[in-house]
């Protein structure tokens, strides 16, 4: 069994810097060689890396050897599971985003789409990683059993179907949501047409998921909302939810709670992920008691979330936090009274269950798959609906005055993590879902009939528990 804690960090510097391969260990009698895919690896940067590193390491675990086709940021990667770099222009690399490439790096016609897909106001990168990773894939043919898409659903990925590569996507929820939440707080015409340029790539998502064999998804919500807003049909998607790490993290008993600590995480700024409600509501409770909010994260310089809390005057009562270890945010998680997903509509939410897996209470909205993932209102957490600030700042407040429920919400909360979402239960179900579609790309469409009855009941399994749940108050 590999070590949770055995990883590595790919490469240890620049994203720029090319790291070398890592050869993957080999598979155990009877283990699939899987090459896993995604076009931006770093767990930092949002839950795409941070699912990456954990299946990863979980089906080796498992006896699978497991390669990972990457991107930059580089991934975060345990001891065992092997690495290809699969390097992009990194246009949107930090301190230079949107950088203007030198002409000696433009050494392909991809290299140019990638460009010219920025300078037009594109995000060019799940198209171009697919373009490169099927480049690659077409010199190993023979040397993986089935390859995994994370979310890049690129067009090149009809290409790897094409070179016979069983193939298995995971699309964790729409990325119209975003793009409408997002168009909908634009503050001007322009902003508008520049937000429906930057998602232009979503069509092109729509007209490769609708072509896919199978395609895995974290959540009933996720799968009922890419069915009705990418056209997918729902017989092709299986849902096998993602999981948490409960060896790290956990209550710690060393660790004491901060009175009036708030925690929060927001991989990225933009409205979906409900920032500014909870600002709102924090400046509602600061008038009344002493508070502090901790977002994981990094506000957008000028933009919504740092103007709303000048315009607030928070500065004081909030600190950001980013780039922290796995390590660091269980024991920020622990530090905490009460954690808070303000988002707007998630698919999961990782989040959520890393701050019930630390026997932290809970406040949620009912936005997504949230009620899904967070369980039966005022047993394993509070909901309340999206975008509500005075809601979030009632439910805040009702845990910081009732040390009772704070506690009873904390025990129960980590108690339904540690039932429903591990990574060993997400790997386990999703090599299965490996095997499915390695006999629908060997025998067609018809194989599904021989395997469908072993597999739906295992995955149906799982998923019947989320959907028959009670959310009363929700």
């Amino acid at each position: 069994m590999i070590s949770p804690h055995q990883h590595r960090t790919v490469p240890p510097a620049q994203s720029h810097f090319l790291p070398s391969p890592v050869v993957a260990h080999p598979p155990v009698p009877g283990g699939l060689r899987i090459a896993l895919m995604v076009y931006r690896g770093n767990p930092h940067c949002g839950g795409q890396g941070v699912y990456v590193r954990h299946l990863s390491r979980e089906l080796a675990a498992l006896g699978h050897s497991v390669e990972v086709l990457s991107g930059q940021p580089w991934p975060v990667l345990d001891d065992g599971v092997g690495f290809t770099p699969v390097p992009s222009l990194d246009l949107y690399r930090e301190p230079d985003p949107f950088r203007t490439p030198k002409f000696s790096e433009l050494k392909s016609f991809v290299d140019l789409l990638e460009v010219s897909t920025m300078w037009t106001a594109g995000f060019p990168e799940p198209r171009t990683f697919s373009l490169r990773a099927r480049k690659v894939l077409k010199k190993r043919i023979g040397q993986y059993d089935v390859v995994h898409d994370n979310q890049s659903l690129g067009s090149g990925l009809l290409g790897i179907m094409a070179d016979g590569w069983p193939l298995l996507t995971t699309f964790h929820h729409p990325i119209t949501v975003d793009r409408e939440l997002a168009i909908g707080h634009a503050e001007s015409k322009w902003e508008q047409l520049s937000t429906r340029r930057w998602y232009g790539f979503l069509r092109m998502q729509a007209r490769v998921a609708r072509r896919l064999p199978r395609i895995v998804t974290v959540s009933e919500s996720s799968r009922s909302d890419i069915s009705s807003s990418m056209g997918v049909s729902p017989e092709r998607m299986r849902v096998v939810p993602v999981g948490v790490d409960h060896q790290l993290f956990r209550p710690m008993r060393d660790v004491k709670r901060v009175p009036g600590r708030i925690m929060a995480t927001s991989s990225s700024d933009v409205p979906m992920k409900g920032i500014v409600p909870l600002l709102e509501a924090i400046a509602k409770i600061k008038t009344e008691r002493d508070i502090e909010l901790v977002i994981i994260g990094k506000p957008r310089e000028g933009g919504l979330v740092a103007r709303t809390i000048e315009r607030l005057a928070l500065s004081r009562v909030i600190r950001y936090v980013s780039g922290v270890s796995d390590e660091t945010l269980a024991g920020l998680y622990s530090e905490a009274e009460v954690a808070v997903v303000p988002s707007l509509y998630e698919g999961f939410s990782l989040p959520a269950i890393e701050a019930m897996a630390c026997g932290v209470p809970l406040v949620a909205t009912t936005g997504g798959a949230l009620p899904e993932v967070v369980g039966r209102h005022e047993e394993t957490g509070l909901l309340v609906r999206p975008n509500s600030p005075g809601e979030l700042a009632s439910a805040i407040t009702r845990i910081l005055d009732d040390p009772i429920l704070a506690r009873k919400l904390g025990q129960s909360g980590r108690k339904r993590v540690f039932e429903k979402f591990t990574w060993q239960k997400t790997a386990q179900l999703t090599a299965e879902q490996y095997r499915e579609v390695i006999e629908i790309t060997r025998h067609g469409p018809n194989a599904r009939t021989a395997m469908h009855t072993p597999v739906r009941r295992t995955v149906n399994a799982t998923v019947s528990s989320h959907t028959n749940m009670d959310i009363s108050g929700c």
